[in-house]
C-alpha cells in the first residue's frame, strides 16, 4: 500500500460550508473562523465567493471578508470566481488565488450555473487569461464526479475529459468533487485512475461529501493512488442547494484524526481544530456534524 507522507488540507468551510446557511452569518464570524483555522495550522482556507448576492446572499460580504483577513506567511486564501466580473472584483481586493467551477454533467451545469459544460469552460478561458496576466493562481473544480442528482451515474471518462480541459487551460490543480456524496471506494479509485491518466495525480485533490458516510473510505482509496490534497470543511459544514439531501463535506477534524492515526503529516493541530468546529457550530446554533468533535465532547464530559 503506497500512501503519501504528507497531505495538504484545503478547508472550504468559510465558503462552501457557509454559503447555504439560511440565516446571515456575520462578516466578523467568518473572519473569526478563518483566523481560528489558521491558528489550527491550516495553510489553505477557502475564504469566500465572488458571486452575485442575488444568487448567493450569504457571500454578499466577499469584499469585506477579504479586506478583513490578516494575511499570514505560508497561508493561502483562495476564493471562488464563477465569471470574469467576479474575478475582477476579487483582483481589486488583492486576491492571489481563485477557483473556477465546472460540472461533469450537462444537467447539473445548467441547474448550477445556467450554461452547458462547454460554455462554462469557454467562460473560464477569459478568467485564466486574466489571472495569468496578474500572477494569480487558478484552481479548477469538477463537480458530480461520482454521481449526479439529475443524471445518476457519471462516466469516469467524462470526468477525466473535463478535468483535462481545465488542466490544459492552466488550472494548477483539479479538485474532484463528489457533490452528492454517493461515491464508494472502488468507484472513487476507478474515477481517479481515469483522471490521472490525463492529469498527473500530484495535481489532483479529493473533495468528497459524506452523505452516505463513505467519505473517509473513499479518501483512503484515493490516497493509496497518490492523491495528497484533500478538501474538507470544519465541523462538516456545507451541502449542495442543487442536490436534494446532500449533506456537508467530510469534516476536517475527522480527516485529520484519520491521517494522524496513519502517520501522515498535515501540520494541523487536532484539539485546536475541534475547538474551531465547536466555535462555528455554536455560532450557527447547532452541534458539529463530525464524529471526532462529538467524541471529544463526550470524553471531556466523562
Amino acid at each position: 500500500m503506497q500512501l503519501p507522507s504528507s497531505v495538504r488540507i484545503v478547508d472550504v468551510g468559510p465558503r462552501d460550508g457557509l454559503q447555504n446557511e439560511p440565516g446571515t452569518v456575520s462578516t466578523a464570524t467568518k473572519l473569526a473562523l478563518i483566523e481560528r483555522l489558521a491558528d489550527a495550522g491550516l495553510t489553505a482556507i477557502e475564504a469566500t465567493s465572488f458571486v452575485s448576492p442575488k444568487w448567493v446572499p450569504q457571500m454578499a460580504d466577499h469584499k469585506d471578508v477579504m479586506r478583513g483577513i490578516r494575511p499570514r506567511p505560508g497561508v493561502r486564501y483562495p476564493v471562488l470566481t464563477p465569471n470574469l466580473k467576479g474575478f475582477e472584483a476579487a483582483l481589486a481586493v488583492g486576491v492571489k488565488e481563485v477557483a473556477v467551477f465546472a460540472a461533469a454533467t450537462e444537467t447539473f451545469s445548467h441547474k448550477n450555473i445556467n450554461c452547458s459544460v462547454a460554455e462554462s469552460l469557454r467562460r473560464f478561458e477569459s478568467i485564466i487569461e486574466a489571472a495569468n496576466a496578474h500572477d494569480v493562481l487558478v484552481r479548477g473544480y469538477v463537480s458530480c464526479v461520482l454521481g449526479c442528482p439529475y443524471e445518476g451515474a457519471v462516466s469516469a471518462d467524462v470526468v477525466a475529459r473535463v478535468a483535462s480541459e481545465l488542466s490544459d487551460m492552466g488550472c494548477y490543480e483539479i479538485s474532484l468533487g463528489d457533490t452528492i456524496g454517493t461515491g464508494t471506494p472502488l468507484k472513487a479509485a476507478r474515477m481517479v485512475e481515469a483522471v490521472s491518466a490525463r492529469v498527473p495525480v500530484q495535481r489532483l485533490a479529493a473533495h468528497f461529501h459524506d452523505t452516505y458516510g463513505q467519505a473517509l473510505a473513499n479518501l483512503l482509496a484515493v490516497l493509496q493512488l497518490g492523491v495528497s490534497v484533500i478538501d474538507s470543511s470544519v465541523a462538516g459544514l456545507g451541502g449542495c442547494p442543487y442536490a436534494k439531501g446532500a449533506s456537508g463535506n467530510v469534516a476536517t477534524e475527522d480527516v485529520v484524526y484519520m491521517l494522524d492515526g496513519m502517520g501522515i503529516h498535515t501540520g494541523v493541530d487536532l484539539p485546536s481544530l475541534v475547538d474551531t468546529a465547536r466555535f462555528i457550530s455554536a455560532e450557527l446554533g447547532r452541534s458539529p456534524a463530525s464524529r471526532v468533535a462529538t467524541a471529544y465532547r463526550q470524553t471531556a464530559d466523562a
